[in-house]
């Protein structure tokens, strides 16, 4: 295999990152996680109605509370690992592509901090 390898990634010694399959896994992992809670979430929404009393209600018995946190995760993350292969596949100017890769990784956090928050603060009585 050393023969496919440029001169200077043979004396550099690079070679692959292996970060993509990881990422790959991930992408898969979230999405299916996404699959029962997506259709949790729908069945629940529509079932305990739109009034801010139902859901202020609902959301403060733990298991509703809990999952709805691991809703959040799972589409914050895997929402940011899709639009990562994007950002990585389409700009092409690497100041930009890492500008826009550490807001996007900020924002995510921002969202999912803020999410968790929300639904901790209602379930404790907030």
């Amino acid at each position: 295999m050393e023969r496919m390898r440029t001169p200077y990634g043979r004396v550099a010694g690079l070679g692959s990152a292996k970060e993509g399959v990881q990422h790959w896994w991930m992408q898969r992992l979230t999405a299916v996680a996404l699959i029962p809670l997506s259709l949790w979430f729908a069945i629940s929404v529509a079932g305990v109605g739109g009034s801010y009393e139902a859901v202020h209600a609902w959301l403060r018995v733990p298991g509703p509370s809990i999952l709805m946190i691991l809703f959040l995760g799972s589409a914050l993350y895997h929402a940011m690992l899709g639009v990562q292969v994007v950002l990585e596949d389409y700009v092409h100017c690497e100041k930009a592509k890492i500008a826009s890769l550490v807001s996007l990784k900020l924002v995510t956090v921002l969202l999912a901090v803020a999410g968790i928050y929300a639904v901790l603060r209602v379930g404790f009585g907030g």
